[in-house]
């Protein structure tokens, strides 16, 4: 038999006093006199008593709640933007809510309102993908919102943002293999990620420009949205490796690391070595890109940083101070993936690798 909830009125009948001065006392209302406060705040302590939540928002139109929505709770990118939210907001003495959006446009608002209907305080959102179809709707939302990494092809002028500088860490992850020597570079990109993908692929033509190299289109490969949403980053890098490298490329910059983890599971299965045969570079460095082997050069994303600073441009906006959107540069962090470019003929080995690979998907 579970034990009833103590409430207000049964404080109210321990006491002897009213209802209303119960709450009032609660609350430290200094209508009710410091003594009487005291004795009422003690009691209720000794009965176990538990505010409610719901009612207490209500009233003061504050429910010390941020909701959070991610893309993905499976991808560890996320994780870290989780943390750095989690940290200041808990600092401020907020809970925060968390939920996926699946890469879903129409889940992500959904989910976006069902915290507003919530009274959710503010409202964080990392890899939005609502693009400007969903302006009429998202113009309801009456709470502070920032976006992290926001992925819609159009600029999202409705709320503030935080994100990395896609095309800058694109820039230096290819000019890294220029400086090994490397002249045929590949770029293996993502369709289910406009936005980023676009200016990663944008910063990847600069390089290639600025070195005054010409840029094959088959150079450039973009696994079709559907695939990346049915099989994730990781597999759809695995499949769509092997068609980049027949190609004749000696380097591939990679869209993420969860890509390029993919890129060298197929490396493992074809006996191709990295970095002697292709050099790899990811992007994001999560935790797994140190341990893999080889260990993977990348370009480091700022995560938990990022997620603190949305944390705190929404506690800005909560006390009405105005904000700017925050562009964050990434960092290029070196490890044993990239190796300075050596000419060989691979071709016939790359394209019996594909062949096969072809084969296996048959």
């Amino acid at each position: 038999m579970t034990k009833s909830r103590v409430s207000i009125k049964d404080i109210a009948r321990t006491a002897g006093v009213a209802h209303s001065t119960v709450s009032r006392a609660l609350n430290n209302n200094p209508l009710i006199s410091p003594e009487t406060r005291a004795r009422i705040q003690s009691l209720a302590e000794e009965m176990g008593y538990i505010p409610n939540a719901v009612a207490q928002s209500l009233q003061t139109r504050h429910s010390d709640t941020i909701g959070l929505v991610v893309a993905s709770l499976s991808d560890p990118f996320f994780g870290d933007v989780i943390e750095g939210v989690d940290e200041v907001a808990s600092e401020a003495g907020l809970s925060i809510f968390v939920t996926a959006s699946h890469n879903d446009p129409e889940r992500e608002l959904e989910v976006i309102e069902m915290f507003h209907r919530r009274r959710v305080d503010g409202i964080i959102v990392a890899a939005s993908r609502l693009s400007n179809h969903y302006t009429a709707r998202l113009k309801r939302i009456r709470v502070p919102v920032v976006l992290v990494n926001h992925q819609a092809v159009e600029e999202q002028t409705l709320f503030a943002s935080v994100a990395v500088d896609n095309h800058r860490g694109a820039w230096l992850a290819v000019n890294h293999l220029l400086a090994l020597g490397h002249t045929q570079i590949g770029y293996l990109g993502l369709g289910n990620r406009q936005r980023s993908d676009q200016q990663r692929l944008a910063g990847y033509q600069d390089a290639l420009a600025g070195a005054k190299l010409p840029l094959p289109v088959q150079y450039v490969l973009i696994i079709p949205a559907d695939v990346v949403q049915a099989s994730g980053d990781v597999e759809a890098g695995r499949i769509y490796f092997p068609q980049l490298l027949a190609t004749g490329v000696t380097a591939i910059f990679c869209y993420n690391d969860r890509v390029a983890v993919g890129a060298l599971l197929a490396c493992h299965q074809q006996g191709i070595a990295v970095p002697k045969v292709c050099s790899l570079v990811g992007f994001d460095d999560i935790d797994m890109a140190q341990y893999i082997t080889p260990p993977l050069t990348t370009i480091r994303q700022p995560r938990r940083t990022m997620g603190q600073r949305a944390m705190r441009m929404v506690l800005d906006l909560l006390n009405e101070q105005e904000v700017e959107n925050q562009l964050i540069a990434p960092e290029l962090v070196c490890r044993e993936s990239t190796r300075r470019c050596v000419k060989r003929d691979m071709s016939n080995v790359i394209r019996n690798s594909y062949r096969e690979e072809l084969c296996h998907q048959k």
